[in-house]
């Protein structure tokens, strides 16, 4: 999960100034979590505490309202009102917030189930209950010991999403999106495209578009296949966390590290 907050972090500063190179900072004074990272955190929270997933992102957003980058329109709306209906979005909020349970279950049909859970509170179109299901089972195939070529075979077949482009196909034609079919496939793009952890998000934010969102997908992605968050990344990003959600994110490493250890 400290993968994805990274990508959301590193992404930040580009979200409506694309950068479409890899020599960029990773790192600028005004680099900071995101929406993505505050629903991240909740769904860790859910994952960790048990509890609702409508409850915890109406509470979460009550206490970040105002994040750079902002929740979209639709979300906000939902989650200042009395109602707890979804509204089927396909949007990319699905696979921006899933990154934890492809790193909390031991089998990959428990994680299928609890990423349409965690998506289908608002996320309950087809195309953004696939958008988290595919992130989340390319996690869990990282993690698990599986090559890139196994998880471009999973994810094609379960899925359907062509992930034969590359990404200097990608590059020169791509605009933001902030759909799952527009985003999903172009993360998990540049993460099969990557050489480790911080080339996978430099990768993600060369191809411009809904940059911190399609970062955080990456970097859950890059996380959980190369073994972790390379150090001097972990400890900025840590470190530029609020209390809270910095207790959240390192409860929960905590837990996963204690649960992978016996």
């Amino acid at each position: 999960m400290l993968g994805a907050i990274a990508g959301d972090m590193i992404g930040s500063v580009y979200e409506f100034d694309n950068c479409r190179r890899k020599d960029f900072p990773l790192f600028s004074p005004d680099s900071t979590f995101t929406d993505d990272s505050i629903l991240t955190v909740a769904v860790a929270d859910v994952v960790q505490q048990g509890g609702d997933y409508v409850t915890q992102f109406k509470q979460y957003y009550q206490r970040y309202p105002n994040p750079m980058g902002s929740y979209g329109a639709r979300f906000i709306q939902w989650a200042i009102s009395a109602n707890p209906q979804p509204y089927n979005s396909w949007g990319n909020g699905s696979a921006m917030r899933v990154s934890p349970i492809g790193f909390a279950y031991s089998d990959l049909e428990r994680v299928l189930q609890e990423a349409k859970r965690s998506a289908a509170v608002t996320h309950n179109h087809a195309e953004g209950i696939k958008g988290a299901q595919a992130t989340a089972a390319a996690i869990f195939l990282g993690r698990t010991g599986h090559s890139k070529a196994e998880i471009r075979s999973y994810v094609e077949t379960t899925f359907g999403y062509d992930l034969s482009r590359t990404l200097n196909d990608i590059r020169p034609v791509y605009e933001f999106n902030e759909s799952c079919q527009g985003t999903v496939p172009e993360a998990i793009i540049a993460f099969l495209e990557s050489t480790d952890f911080e080339d996978a998000i430099r990768n993600a934010v060369s191809l411009g578009g809904d940059s911190d969102t399609l970062t955080c997908i990456t970097g859950g992605i890059a996380e959980a296949f190369y073994g972790g968050v390379p150090e001097a990344i972990a400890q900025t990003v840590l470190e530029r966390l609020d209390p809270p959600l910095r207790y959240i994110t390192e409860t929960f490493m905590s837990l996963i590290t204690l649960s992978e250890t016996n």
